[in-house]
């Protein structure tokens, strides 16, 4: 049964109104974010065999500060950057490994996350997936070629605020 890790991008910096979008990076609550959100990973067993990671700045230091290790096959896709649902389920259905995790943006992901899913988890935050939203969901599926919206079973889910003691919302 293949497996998806489904995450956001942790929170990016808007300091330099002269970059580009796809060139923004992580201000350091997303660093920090994003190193939770690894931790959180590994200490409960959810590891990808393969990262499909948009090309953009701050969905490539997300992943990169997750820190999985090597033994995670990186693949950067340039289609992911600001995909819609129908894009992202493309992405997922080039898929490979039992578990993938898939790096990607807003608006396109929260609308993923839910028309994946069979039910949607009981988390506050599910509905908006703010940055670092990470859910965590099981296909009852052959092989990623096979997956389709609505299929999902929701497994777990969070948000960098459940992980650090940051009071401000991510």
């Amino acid at each position: 049964m293949p497996r998806l890790i489904l995450m956001r991008h942790a929170k990016s910096s808007w300091g330099d109104p002269t970059l580009d979008d796809h060139d923004r990076v992580l201000n350091p609550r997303g660093r920090r974010a994003a190193k939770a959100l690894g931790l959180w990973l590994r200490d409960r067993g959810y590891l990808p065999d393969v990262a499909l990671v948009s090309s953009a700045a701050r969905t490539q230091e997300t992943f990169d500060r997750l820190g999985l290790g090597p033994s995670v096959v990186h693949r950067c896709l340039p289609q992911l950057y600001h995909a819609g649902p129908a894009r992202l389920m493309q992405g997922l259905r080039s898929g490979s490994g039992a578990t993938l995790l898939l790096v990607a943006h807003n608006p396109g992901i929260a609308e993923f996350a839910e028309r994946i899913l069979t039910d949607a988890p009981a988390h506050p935050r599910f509905a908006d997936y703010p940055t670092g939203a990470t859910l965590v969901a099981d296909f009852p599926a052959p092989d990623w070629a096979s997956v389709d919206f609505g299929g999902a079973i929701p497994v777990d889910f969070i948000v960098p605020r459940d992980l650090t003691d940051e009071s401000s919302a991510m």
